[in-house]
């Protein structure tokens, strides 16, 4: 067993205890701080009271926040006239029966009223000191000044309130201007039943759903019904852009095809930059048949989901334009083309891709697109049907799917409607 050498010892040596003169300073502070002292400046609040609520002890930091002397309080006051108006309501009726039966209450939020009649808020926790029998013996409180969170609280609901303010305000200019994108009303056209509808997926943005029926030369009228790509004011302005090129190119020319080639080289023209821009649209011609009844309509297509056609017998399909390009892509896109004659009791229904691309029982996984079969299965049940009865079984149909519709929706319907002597028949 080796021995200690001369100079040897059991424990640290000395200087050599690692500590510099300031940490040794600190050191010796701290074991001579004492509990008393400790309970006396703490960096918070502590009382303790009477099982009646009179104050039997409290510290200095709490007698500081306060202003009150020690005299002032000590079997003078009882806790609950610390407090608020409001605090000493709340205290009666929920804080004290709550510690009465738990024996502890933590983090209530309070505001106690100091000597000059300011109020502070802190965080009170109350516990019951019991004796070895049981038996409660008084109470404890602790309390956290609060100033600061209050602070906080407060900056954070006035952000958040402005926040709202400004979401709202924003709603509200984009519900405007998705207005200003659409007609007011569907014009009324002699011997047609129309309808529309505008389904909005977000009230927060404004989409580039689109529709129109307007008069043109010659008893005839023209009516489209389009979707561009993308969301916002971009989009609302490509929309503002192919809305009124479409009129304005169907009064030079109501031809299907030209309308939709002249749109396509307005949009190629000015949007084939950087962000480029399209959108598809289908465009439709009515004339009346002034001898057989009913209406001519040739169709006109860029890149549209197809027309649908329910004729008065039920029969119902779809009315391809095949072949047809989105408009704005490419310097001369192709047009597809479809004519049809709508006789009385037949509806032709156009639509966008919000509506066949719609979710399904929309869950974690996205749910199933609705689609096109779907689409068409639904609109045979309505056959025969009127625009608005259309229009209105769509508009319930969309409801359905809640949440799965994360595309705005557009549908425009129009309906020969039967003669009074073709009813009875």
């Amino acid at each position: 067993m080796r021995g200690t050498g001369a100079g040897e010892t059991d424990g640290p040596r000395g200087d050599d205890d690692g500590l510099s003169d300031d940490e040794r300073i600190q050191f010796s502070a701290l074991l001579e701080d004492s509990a008393e002292d400790l309970y006396e400046h703490a960096p918070c609040g502590y009382l303790s009271t009477l099982l009646d609520g009179r104050i039997a002890k409290v510290n200095t930091t709490l007698l500081d926040w306060l202003g009150y002397g020690r005299d002032d309080l000590l079997g003078r006051r009882y806790f609950s006239d610390l407090l608020t108006a409001g605090g000493r309501l709340y205290h009666e009726t929920h804080f004290a029966p709550l510690l009465r039966m738990q024996g502890e209450v933590s983090g209530i939020a309070l505001e106690l009223r100091a000597a000059d009649g300011s109020r502070l808020p802190v965080l009170v926790t109350s516990a019951v000191r019991t004796g070895a029998d049981g038996r409660p013996l008084l109470i404890r409180t602790t309390l956290f000044d609060a100033r600061d969170r209050r602070a906080y609280e407060t900056e954070l609901l006035r952000a958040r309130k402005a926040a709202e303010q400004e979401r709202e305000r924003l709603r509200r200019l984009a519900t405007t201007l998705q207005r200003t994108l659409l007609p007011p009303a569907l014009a009324n056209v002699p011997g047609l039943d129309v309808s529309a509808y505008y389904h909005i997926a977000s009230v927060d943005e404004v989409g580039g759903d689109f529709y129109d029926l307007f008069p043109l030369a010659g008893g005839a009228w023209g009516l489209f019904l389009g979707d561009v790509c993308g969301k916002g004011a971009a989009a609302a302005a490509v929309t503002s852009l192919a809305r009124y090129t479409l009129r304005a190119a169907a009064v030079y020319d109501p031809d299907p095809v030209a309308v939709l080639g002249n749109l396509n080289t307005v949009l190629n023209h000015e949007y084939n930059g950087a962000d480029p821009r399209f959108c598809t649209v289908v465009f439709g011609l009515l004339t009346p048949d002034r001898e057989q009844g009913g209406f001519h309509i040739t169709l006109a297509s860029g890149g549209h989901p197809p027309a649908l056609l329910m004729c008065a017998d039920g029969t119902t399909t779809y009315l391809p334009t095949p072949g047809g390009q989105l408009i704005g892509v490419l310097a001369d896109a192709h047009i597809g083309t479809n004519a049809v004659h709508l006789l009385p009791g037949d509806t032709l229904l156009l639509h966008t891709d919000g509506l066949t691309e719609a979710h399904v029982h929309a869950g974690l996984d996205g749910g199933d697109r609705y689609g096109d079969d779907a689409l068409l299965d639904f609109v045979r049940r309505l056959a025969p049907a009127t625009a608005s009865g259309t229009v209105d079984a769509i508009r319930e149909l969309l409801d359905t799917f809640g949440t799965g519709v994360d595309d705005d929706t557009a549908v425009l319907a129009v309906h020969v409607p039967r003669s009074p002597c073709e009813g009875q028949r």
